[in-house]
């Protein structure tokens, strides 16, 4: 019975101190609240004076902490400037922004606060204070990631969601960094601000699925102003908005756009139109087309569900000083 007792307590004492270890790897909002207690202000006010230059860049900030976290977890691995890294993969080539304001965040807080502050946080905020700033809510942001040391091309290339890709296939790469159907519709609600190329939408204009005609879940008249955007053979960089009548507020006007057949994307309209819709994702774009609090509070919940994939935290990873080359 000694036996048995004092193993007992070993093992009680073995899972405290585990429970201990898993506590302390978690994040937590106040991480740097002691050693950058302006941290918040100072990322702000660049963020801030981006927007105020370009509009689209709260677009660009949100969609960066996106094609982080969905490769390798949220460590800034999409910042690293290697020939074979994330920022080359096709989904991201001439298409992810705003690593200039993601520099010029790192040097404010460097100036505040030398060597403490990870990329992959100054990510995290700067997404959250893009929606906030373009109307939308705001939420109290996990801290105390740690900077990936390598970034994953293939990774990149295979896991993040396209927009030509069918709604099973987005729903799958959602579930295999941890996130569900719910999380794959309010995370889309972020293309209620921003724009996108015409080659990530003109295979709905004119020869959809190989069938010789448009996509039929397009609405008319937007279909005609996109047609006239992007001809046939026509630049492909050319930029049509993602949320058509109501650009730059950060609102639920996107759903109500897609019970109309007025989403941009391939992806953005199969949430509503698509017959795999009908048991996963239709009811919820309904939902959130008629009731922006439901949107808003889905939303910042599925936000800091992508924060938490795979965050490196305590003496993983590293705090980059240059957030584009890993420490030498």
């Amino acid at each position: 019975m000694k036996k048995s007792n004092s193993f007992y307590g070993y093992s009680l004492i073995l899972a405290l101190f585990m429970l201990f270890l898993v506590a302390r790897s978690q994040l937590t909002t106040d991480f740097y609240k002691t050693t950058c207690p302006n941290l918040l202000t100072i990322v702000r006010k660049v963020v801030q004076n981006a927007i105020k230059t370009e509009m689209r860049m709260a677009a660009s900030l949100i969609r960066l902490h996106f094609h982080d976290c969905f490769v390798n977890g949220c460590d800034a691995s999409i910042l690293l400037d290697l020939s074979d890294g994330e920022k080359f993969a096709l989904p991201n080539l001439n298409s992810v922004r705003g690593f200039e304001v993601v520099d010029n965040i790192k040097s404010s807080v460097e100036n505040a606060c030398s060597g403490v502050v990870s990329c992959a946080d100054i990510i995290a905020i700067a997404a959250r204070d893009s929606v906030l700033l373009s109307g939308g809510p705001t939420w109290k942001v996990l801290l105390g990631r740690r900077d990936g040391l390598v970034a994953n091309q293939s990774g990149a290339n295979n896991g993040l969601p396209s927009p030509f890709e069918t709604l099973d296939i987005i729903i799958k790469k959602f579930a295999d960094v941890g996130l569900n159907v719910k999380d794959v519709v309010s995370l889309s609600g972020a293309h209620t601000i921003g724009l996108a190329r015409c080659a990530l939408f003109s295979n709905r204009l004119f020869n959809f699925s190989g069938t010789g005609n448009p996509d039929s879940t397009l609405e008319t008249n937007m279909l005609s102003d996109l047609q006239n955007l992007c001809p046939v053979n026509g630049d492909g960089n050319k930029t049509a908005v993602l949320d058509r009548n109501s650009t730059d507020l950060f609102d639920n006007h996107y759903f109500q756009n897609l019970l109309n057949g007025k989403g941009l994307l391939g992806s953005d309209q199969i949430l509503f139109s698509s017959d795999e819709a009908k048991t996963t994702t239709q009811s919820l774009v309904q939902s959130y087309s008629t009731n922006s609090a439901l949107f808003f509070a889905d939303f910042l919940n599925s936000m800091i569900n992508m924060g938490n994939i795979s965050p490196l935290t305590g003496s993983n990873g590293e705090i980059r000083k240059n957030c584009r080359v890993v420490n030498s």
